[in-house]
């Protein structure tokens, strides 16, 4: 099973069915495999806090959540993570490439990585970093059982070694 593979194959198992998605290029085998599965509404966004909010309608339509997204953006996202995902206690599950790691040729990447973490932490949002795919589907699978019992986010990041 390969990176992308252990990803969808637990989104799936998790019964997620509803994504919404950032575009990224470490996340771009993933996105095609889930824009393919006719069992998954997949709505491309061109922003998170955007993504967040018709993730929140989709809840309330009945629907497991997930947006596919790179860690730059969770700075646009705190509002509506904490002021609507957490208020009204939805989960969901945020898969995030983690940029700024160990290995990233872009150096404007490095200061939201670092800080990707820590940020996370003061949100108090549970978080996860596997470091292979067999780590990553376990990681998935008991991330959306702890989103639906903390009624809150919990995300999953993908650093550039885990590619």
């Amino acid at each position: 099973m390969d990176s992308s593979e252990a990803i969808y194959n637990a989104l799936k198992d998790a019964g997620i069915d509803f994504i919404v998605s950032v575009p990224c290029v470490n996340l771009s085998k993933l996105l095609d495999m889930v824009d393919e599965d006719e069992e998954i509404i997949h709505i491309p966004v061109t922003r998170e806090e955007e993504g967040i909010g018709i993730c929140a309608g989709a809840i309330l339509g009945g629907k497991n959540t997930a947006i596919l997204m790179q860690n730059s953006g969770l700075g646009n996202s705190i509002n509506a993570l904490k002021s609507l995902m957490e208020l009204y206690e939805f989960p969901m599950l945020m898969i995030m490439s983690h940029r700024g790691t160990e290995g990233e040729t872009i150096c404007g990447q490095v200061p939201m990585g670092e800080s990707t973490p820590r940020i996370l932490e003061a949100m108090d949002f549970r978080f996860f970093k596997p470091g292979n795919p067999e780590a990553a589907y376990e990681d998935i699978m008991n991330s959306w059982e702890l989103s639906k019992e903390e009624g809150k986010p919990v995300s999953i990041l993908l650093e550039i070694s885990y590619w």
